[in-house]
């Protein structure tokens, strides 16, 4: 059976949008800007250290073109080699209804209905499951209790505006603390298991 494990960088604040600037949010860039080179280290050794871990990458079709986008042709690999390897080789799935020839090695199109798919892939899948950005899916994930595991890593800044992970939740989801630990001198990972029934 598979976990299904959210992974995802966030302000202070639970802001997610444009971490790099690129998407034209007047408060993006967030990523870069208020970290030195030893939090990118660390956050580079454990983005790597869990892609590694994992059995597949379960995406939006947005994401997975974004990152599609970066790894062709030997785009700018911003976290390591190993790591650039691993999303190359690793299966991927894509929940979308509208992408049909993906380009990327090793994609299947999830294109019918998304919750009845997602929950054949937890059942065909040993391990787990990686979503990374997919923010839209994300929600459909949480909507359906699908999702397994959290894991945030957060940036030392406020930003007081913008889309947040968490934004359309239509009930309460708690959840069970299951590590703390700081990455590099500034950046600070929480891990959690979604409780299934009533958290005791």
């Amino acid at each position: 059976m598979g976990k299904i494990v959210i992974s995802t960088n966030a302000t202070l604040d639970g802001v997610v949008q444009d971490p790099d600037g690129q998407e034209g949010f007047e408060l993006g860039g967030w990523f870069h800007q208020f970290v030195g080179v030893e939090d990118l280290e660390g956050w580079a050794a454990n983005e790597t250290e869990e892609l590694l871990g994992a059995e597949a990458l379960l995406l939006g079709r947005r994401s997975s073109e974004w990152f599609e986008s970066r790894m062709r042709d030997g785009a700018e690999v911003r976290v390591s080699r190993e790591w650039a390897d691993r999303m190359n080789s690793i299966p991927k799935y894509v929940a979308s209804s509208t992408l049909e020839d993906p380009r990327w090695s090793n994609t299947t199109v999830l294109g019918g209905d998304a919750v009845k798919e997602i929950s054949e892939l937890k059942r065909k899948v040993a391990g787990q499951i990686l979503v990374y950005g997919s923010y839209q899916l994300v929600r459909t994930l949480l909507e359906h209790n699908l999702a397994d595991e959290l894991r945030l890593i957060v940036f030392p800044v406020i930003l007081g505006t913008g889309l947040r992970i968490f934004d359309e939740t239509t009930d309460k989801k708690p959840l069970h603390l299951v590590d703390t630990r700081k990455v590099g001198a500034g950046l600070l990972s929480y891990t959690y298991e979604f409780v299934r029934g009533h958290l005791l």
